[in-house]
């Protein structure tokens, strides 16, 4: 979601708790719940050295006692439009480094940066600037969300920059993004639509089915046709019927999806989460937080291009209608939400969160588990599953806060 520079809000300060350790030290954290892909281990350890995870700990490793606390691999996000009040659409590439790293502060070690509806040219040259911030390791690659979707699920896009889905005009996207383009969005039923979901799956990006006035019939014709998400499940789509079952059924049911759920309370009833979760399984769920500006920022007015929002009590809604305009949720607050409210377990939050998504982008021989050979990212919560530590490639982004 796209708030232009100036928006409004309530400033709450980005800090980090770096901890005295010598940099660069090879680190063995101890004593904590490790949850691994084999399961989770008690007392266990795991062995840091440079900004990989390693089986060995060198001789002159630095001991640092987490008994009591959990530790996750970092949370990977493939659907945020920004935070901190910087704009990945809008924003600079300063803006945007600032809001890359509000969401650090959260566990989020790897980010898809997400634009919103914009006119052609404008979002081409926003691509160029995301390309540089991927090439430099700082994002993981772009999601356009629009403008190729339906006026009738628009949700907070400007329908006055709509436009049906042309093969030619997805490929300008993809090649502006100069091979950074992980997913785009689309309302597969438009004119274009099919032929752009194959035009994606033959130049290896992610096309995902969202903001849709599809049919049942229509979206498993766009899922024959290649694509393998959906964005957002349940929003922007027609609801669930027993008729007309819509995109909803065709989602859940094709094991080829991946479902975005965004779990902050407000975008999902308790109730469709575990829907989603007992026909999906975690395997097929990535939790996102399809953030705004305001997300790590506070309440306040905001623009998402033409339109404005107002950010009350960490919901962001259109001022002029009161439509749902993106989340101010961060990926802690998603974790523990998961644990706490749905009833999940740790292990299938943490799938959630970060092997779904790590294998979704290709890159889970990188991230998104604690073993041997990945990168050292990883999320440190106590026992009440609060934040109390972020690595990201072997540096401490927060704490370890352990008193």
């Amino acid at each position: 979601m796209a708030a232009h520079p100036g928006a409004r809000g309530t400033a709450r300060p980005a800090t980090t708790h770096p901890h005295p350790a010598t940099a660069g030290q090879p680190t063995v954290l101890t004593g904590a719940t490790v949850v691994l892909p084999t399961g989770t281990v008690e007392n266990g350890r795991l062995i840091i050295d440079g900004t990989r995870i390693t089986a060995t700990a060198p001789e002159n490793a630095q001991i640092i006692d987490v008994t009591g606390h959990y530790l996750l691999p970092g949370f990977i996000d493939i659907h945020n439009h920004g935070g901190g009040g910087a704009s990945f659409t809008s924003g600079s590439a300063e803006d945007i480094l600032k809001g890359i790293h509000t969401h650090r502060l959260h566990g989020t070690t790897t980010l898809v940066a997400s634009t919103v509806t914009g006119d052609m040219d404008f979002l081409a040259q926003r691509a160029g600037l995301l390309s540089e911030l991927a090439e430099q390791g700082e994002i993981a690659g772009i999601h356009f969300e629009g403008p190729f979707i339906s006026p009738c699920r628009k949700g907070a896009h400007s329908e006055a920059l709509l436009r049906d889905p042309d093969p030619a005009e997805v490929r300008k996207l993809i090649d502006a993004a100069r091979g950074r383009a992980k997913m785009v969005t689309l309302a597969t039923e438009l004119p274009g639509g099919t032929d752009s979901v194959r035009l994606l799956a033959e130049h290896g990006v992610i096309a995902a089915i969202g903001h849709t006035d599809a049919t049942y019939e229509q979206t498993v014709e766009a899922i024959d046709a290649g694509a393998t998400v959906a964005t957002h499940l349940f929003n922007a789509m027609p609801p669930l019927g027993h008729r007309s079952p819509g995109p909803i059924a065709a989602l859940l049911e094709d094991d080829r999806i991946t479902v975005e759920l965004i779990n902050d309370g407000t975008h999902l009833h308790p109730a469709a989460l575990q829907l989603a979760f007992h026909r999906a399984g975690a395997d097929r769920v990535a939790f996102i937080t399809d953030a705004m500006d305001a997300a790590g920022f506070g309440d306040g007015r905001y623009w998402l291009g033409p339109l404005e929002v107002e950010v009350a009590d960490g919901v962001a809604r259109l001022l002029a209608d009161g439509t749902i305009a993106g989340s101010t949720l961060t990926l802690d607050r998603a974790f523990k939400r998961a644990v706490t409210v749905d009833g999940l377990s740790v292990e299938d939050a943490v799938t959630a969160l970060s092997a779904t998504p790590a294998r979704l982008l290709g890159m889970d021989d990188r991230i998104g588990s604690l073993e041997p050979g990945k990168d050292a990212d990883l999320v440190l919560l106590d026992a009440d599953y609060e934040l109390k530590g972020v690595m990201r490639r072997g540096e401490w982004v927060v704490g370890p806060q352990l008193h």
